[in-house]
């Protein structure tokens, strides 16, 4: 998969392509069923196929009090667009110069003259550009003009007939319901940070923890403890149990919530790593103990339930 940050000319000397648009944060299945149509379309009409995305989410940039917090990094989205087979992701930067580009004008200089299309395939309740003025009759209009047709999808529905979009997957991470989450990601529900340096409380009670960034506006699920995989950057998978909260058994007062990792039958040094952590079950709320011996009991009760709920035997957690 090519990614291309810049062009100054046709990115495809004489060849023409099927793309589509988006911010496309999570990847969710709606959005794998419009890119699996664009490779579908360039495939029977001998074209290449192109994903348009930003830099940032242009919410970001246009409403920056109210954008919603991302469900993946653009590394991340990368990654997944690669596993779609598309030939080429577009990452094109979002600032306000760019919020302020007219709709026709954005399709002529990068669909027309960038990527010569032949098809757009958006979903039909799509918009773009200046005031979100280009949907699919605008795109329609365009395309009449410069000789591409427009191929509006419907959207994925989940089960109960709702909508599958980043913002009910939002809504559903930040209730702590990872189940639905998944289900309409097509995928578990994932954290991916940076282990960081943390107060080392976990390791003086027997539990160390890799304290996981996951960076400025990206969504936390729900406080609470789940059953969790560890993906390493070196392939290796380790089950792991994960507390997300604000730790009220040591602080009386949080500012915000921490993402903490229990590594299962694991010894070793995490600092600097990017680990990606998937969660399988929320196993319960996190509550207020009334000490360490306590916390100990229950956390040895959460370790029994992740290596159930992760299928990972082995002695009892004793690190």
């Amino acid at each position: 998969m090519r990614v291309i940050n810049s062009f100054d000319g046709p990115v495809w000397p004489g060849d023409r392509s099927v793309v589509t648009i988006g911010a496309y944060d999570g990847l969710h299945r709606g959005h794998r069923a419009v890119i699996g149509q664009v490779v579908d379309r360039a495939r029977e009409r001998g074209c290449r196929s192109a994903v348009v995305t930003f830099d940032r989410h242009p919410a970001s940039v246009v409403r920056p009090e109210s954008a919603p917090r991302l469900l993946t990094t653009l590394e991340r989205r990368l990654e997944l667009f690669e596993q779609t087979g598309i030939d080429a992701v577009v990452v094109l930067p979002f600032d306000s110069h760019a919020a302020t580009e007219e709709a026709e004008d954005f399709v002529r200089r990068v669909f027309v003259e960038a990527l010569g299309v032949c098809a757009v395939v958006v979903g039909e309740d799509f918009h773009f550009g200046r005031e979100r003025r280009g949907n699919v009759a605008l795109l329609t209009e365009v395309g009449r003009l410069n000789d591409f047709t427009v191929l509006p999808l419907e959207l994925q529905r989940s089960q109960g007939d709702g909508v599958i979009s980043s913002t009910a997957i939002r809504k559903a991470i930040g209730a702590g319901d990872i189940d639905t989450a998944a289900m309409m990601l097509g995928r578990p529900v994932e954290v991916i940070g940076e282990v960081i340096g943390g107060d080392q409380r976990g390791r003086t009670i027997g539990f160390p923890t890799a304290n996981i960034d996951v960076g400025e506006g990206h969504i936390v699920p729900a406080d609470g403890v789940y059953a969790a995989i560890c993906m390493r950057a070196d392939g290796s998978e380790h089950a792991c149990a994960v507390n997300i909260g604000r730790r009220p058994t040591f602080h009386a007062v949080a500012d915000r919530s921490l993402v903490e990792a229990h590594l299962l039958d694991f010894d070793g040094d995490l600092y600097g790593e990017r680990l990606s952590v998937q969660l399988v079950r929320r196993i319960r709320d996190e509550r207020r103990f009334d000490g360490p011996d306590a916390l100990i009991a229950q956390l040895s009760d959460d370790i029994a339930e992740t290596r159930r709920a992760t299928g990972v035997v082995g002695e009892p957690d004793r690190s």
